[in-house]
């Protein structure tokens, strides 16, 4: 189902003159490796990850998940005070990796 979605985005863009699919097709493939891996118990699942970071963003509303399947890392987004903050956690392990300010 998914290759044929991008099939038929691809070949709407070369009609049109676009150059590439929208970036929403690439977050299609990390959605559904996201999900694999987590099935296979390769890494944890986000409401476990969410479950860990968000309440240690006191003071900052939760904007949501990110997934990079090549890296294996979840960005969770926040906002404080009119600043985007982006929480880096690797999927495997719940632990945070880096964080914005």
């Amino acid at each position: 189902m998914r290759k044929l979605i991008v099939s038929c985005l691809a070949a709407t863009f070369a009609i049109t003159g676009f150059a590439a699919p929208p970036a929403y097709a690439q977050s299609l493939d990390d959605q559904s490796d996201a999900r694999r891996e987590m099935r296979a118990g390769n890494q944890l699942r986000l409401a476990d990850i969410e479950r860990r970071v968000v309440p240690t963003m006191r003071d900052s509303e939760y904007i949501g998940p990110a997934y990079d399947s090549t890296a294996k890392v979840y960005r969770l987004k926040f906002i404080r005070d009119g600043r985007v903050i982006f929480v880096d956690v690797d999927a495997r392990t719940g632990r945070v990796v880096r964080r914005s300010r």
